[in-house]
């Protein structure tokens, strides 16, 4: 931490900085410039929440922190991209997955028709919600319990790995029966003691980001995870809430490219979501591949107009062929498998 001073200050203010770094822990180097005076403090940022209480000290002009505070999931603790295997399958760069199906479980039959096909074409996990948090409470919630049979029984006939979502702490164990991979959602994204309880389960976690979360924000959610002692974490970018009113969300691709540079975890990005419209879903897409994404997370539905949930943004399963054709070049241009 750097905590540079105020100039023309006397020596019983710098006193009172420097006694206060010690005391939370720091060991401070003063270093006497021109105009300014800067307090090297070395120590573990990651265990004080410190910047408040210097920055109302005045003596003190600015404090800036040197450590991130999510550790597990930077670059600095894991320069290499991290991979790991479910149910057989690598994921993580250079590696590259989609993962396909309905936005809801409506029946066995529409996730059986649906799960077959998407594999037939190329899809290597299955989606579906059990669970599903609408913004209207008189908006389909889904399958529950149910749901989530019927997913284990399509995994054990496709043997397609199931993403589903968990929507509170008190259900994670519930939904890790079921499921080979838990999808924390984007209104759940900062729900800490879900994040731990979806840890602790041991599954795979997809965590979507934030609709209103930074980056920062995003990556410290995983932390939650990763200091829980599960470090296979997917990374999911489905777009902002922003001003703008012709897509569902805005899709920012600069969220990708940074979170590549910042953390070792696989990104994927879910076009569906973020566009809202199924005649985006493919653009948005190459453009998440060009941006350096691991993975696509797509919404597909035997016949999307009739669709319980979200039947704008699903594509129809001649869309979901085009678009695993269309994103092959792409694919290759990337040097992705």
């Amino acid at each position: 931490m750097i905590i540079v001073l105020k100039p023309n200050i006397g020596e019983k203010q710098l006193n009172e900085v420097v006694e206060l770094a010690k005391k939370h822990g720091y060991e401070p180097k003063l270093i006497r410039g021109v105009e300014r005076t800067i307090l090297a403090c070395v120590g573990d940022e990651r265990t004080h929440d410190t910047l408040e209480t210097f920055i109302n000290l005045p003596a003190v002009e600015s404090v800036t922190p040197i450590q991130k505070k999510y550790k597990l999931v930077s670059r600095d603790f894991k320069p290499k991209d991290s991979t790991f295997n479910i149910q057989g399958i690598k994921v993580g760069a250079p590696h590259f997955q989609v993962i396909a199906g309905p936005c809801s479980v409506e029946g066995y039959e529409q996730a059986k028709i649906t799960a077959s096909r998407v594999k037939e074409l190329g899809a290597h996990f299955f989606r579906a919600g059990a669970f599903k948090p609408r913004t209207s409470p008189y908006d389909f919630q889904g399958l529950g319990k149910e749901g989530l049979k019927i997913l284990r029984q399509i995994h054990e006939e496709t043997k397609l790995p199931i993403v589903t979502e968990v929507m509170s702490p008190s259900e994670a164990e519930l939904v890790a029966e079921f499921s080979d991979v838990l999808q924390i959602g984007t209104r759940n994204a900062q729900n800490y003691p879900l994040l731990i309880a979806a840890a602790q389960t041991g599954k795979p976690i997809l965590l979507k980001r934030g609709f209103a979360s930074t980056v920062t924000e995003w990556l410290l959610a995983a932390e939650y995870i990763a200091s829980h002692g599960n470090d296979k974490i997917i990374l999911c970018e489905r777009g902002i809430r922003t001003f703008e009113t012709s897509t569902r969300n805005t899709l920012d691709l600069s969220a990708v490219a940074v979170a590549k540079s910042e953390t070792h975890l696989p990104i994927f990005v879910d076009p569906s979501h973020a566009a809202g419209r199924s005649d985006m879903v493919l653009p948005l897409a190459k453009a998440s591949i060009a941006a350096g994404a691991d993975g696509l997370m797509v919404e597909v539905h035997p016949n999307p107009s009739e669709a319980w949930s979200d039947d704008a943004q699903q594509l129809s399963f001649d869309q979901f062929q085009n678009f695993m054709e269309e994103i092959k070049p792409f694919l290759s241009a990337a040097r992705r498998c």
